[in-house]
C-alpha cells in the first residue's frame, strides 16, 4: 500500500499517462503501422517465391538434346533443382504462416483498440487511483483485487501493440540487411534461371529443308553439345546452391520476427497473468 505522498502522486501520474496512452491510441496506430509494414514485406516475398518456383518447375522439365557422336543423347540438367524446389515450398509456407501471423495480430490491434474495451481499462485506471488516494475506504481484499484486474487489463490492453512495435524493432536492428540482401538475391536468381530456360528452349526453325551451312554448324554443335550441357549444368548448381542459402535467410527472418518473438511476447504476458492472478 502507496502511503507516503510522493508515492501517491507518482501512482497518479502513472495510471493517468497509461489512460492517456490507451484513450489517444498512440501505441495503436503505430502497431497498425508496424503490423502493416511487416504484412507487405511477406506479400512481397511470396510472389518472388512463387515466382521462383515456377521458373524452377520450368527448368526440371527442360530438356537438352545432342549428339556428340552421331548418338542422341537427352540431358534434363534442371533436375539438380528438385531439392531446391521442395526447399522454395516449404519456404512459401512459412511466408503464408508470417502473413498469417501478422493478420491475426492486425486483427487482435482492432480488437485491443476496441472503444469500450479503453473505456474499462479507464475505469480501472481511475479506481486504482481511488485505492491508492483513499485505502482506509476499501477493505485489503478489495485494493488486491483492483490492482489485479488493472494490471491484467492494461497487460491486454498493450500487449498486441507492443508485440508489433518490439518485432518491428528487432527487425530493423537486427535482421532487415539479411532481408534485403536476400530477397534480392533470389530475385537475380530467378530471373537467371529464367535466362536458362529461355536458352535451354532455342531451337532452329522447323519446316526448312537445311542448307549445306546449316548442315554443317549442327555437326559442330552436336561435337560441343557436351560442353554445353556441362555449363548449364553447372549454372543450375550454382542457382541451387544460391537459392538454398538466401532461402534459409529468409526463413530465419521471418520465423523470429512474425512467429518465434510473439509467441515468446505472449508467453511471457500469459506468465504475468497467471503470477498477478496468484498473487
Amino acid at each position: 500500500m502507496v502511503r507516503s505522498l510522493y508515492g501517491k502522486l507518482g501512482v497518479s501520474a502513472f495510471v493517468l499517462a497509461l489512460a492517456l496512452v490507451a484513450n489517444l491510441g498512440l501505441v495503436d496506430t503505430a502497431g497498425r503501422a508496424y503490423t502493416q509494414e511487416g504484412l507487405h514485406r511477406t506479400l512481397l516475398t511470396f510472389g518472388v517465391v512463387r515466382g521462383l518456383n515456377a521458373v524452377i518447375s520450368v527448368a526440371q522439365g527442360t530438356e537438352i538434346a545432342v549428339e556428340p557422336v552421331g548418338v542422341g543423347m537427352t540431358f534434363t540438367p534442371g533436375e539438380i533443382l528438385d531439392p531446391v524446389n521442395d526447399l522454395i515450398e516449404r519456404f512459401s509456407w512459412v511466408v503464408l504462416a508470417s502473413s498469417t501471423s501478422l493478420g491475426i495480430q492486425r486483427v487482435l490491434l482492432d480488437v485491443t483498440a476496441w472503444l469500450w474495451f479503453t473505456v474499462l481499462v479507464t475505469l480501472s485506471m481511475l479506481a486504482t487511483a481511488a485505492v491508492t488516494w483513499w485505502p482506509q475506504r476499501f477493505s485489503p481484499a478489495v485494493r488486491r483485487g483492483v490492482w489485479r484486474v488493472a494490471a491484467v487489463l492494461v497487460l491486454l490492453r498493450f500487449a498486441v501493440p507492443l508485440i508489433a512495435i518490439c518485432s518491428e524493432g528487432l527487425y530493423q536492428a537486427f535482421l532487415a540487411p539479411q532481408y534485403e540482401a536476400s530477397s534480392q538475391a533470389l530475385e537475380r536468381t530467378a530471373e537467371s534461371i529464367s535466362e536458362l530456360n529461355e536458352a535451354s528452349r532455342q531451337s532452329p526453325p522447323e519446316g526448312e529443308e537445311p542448307s549445306i551451312l546449316m548442315s554443317l554448324m549442327r555437326v559442330y554443335e552436336s561435337a560441343t553439345g557436351a560442353l554445353e550441357v556441362e555449363g548449364r549444368i553447372e549454372a543450375f548448381k550454382a542457382a541451387a546452391a544460391q537459392v538454398s542459402e538466401h532461402a534459409i535467410n529468409l526463413i530465419v527472418v521471418f520465423v523470429m520476427q512474425s512467429l518465434l518473438f510473439p509467441l515468446l511476447f505472449l508467453w511471457l504476458v500469459w506468465v504475468t497473468i497467471r503470477r498477478l492472478a496468484a498473487l
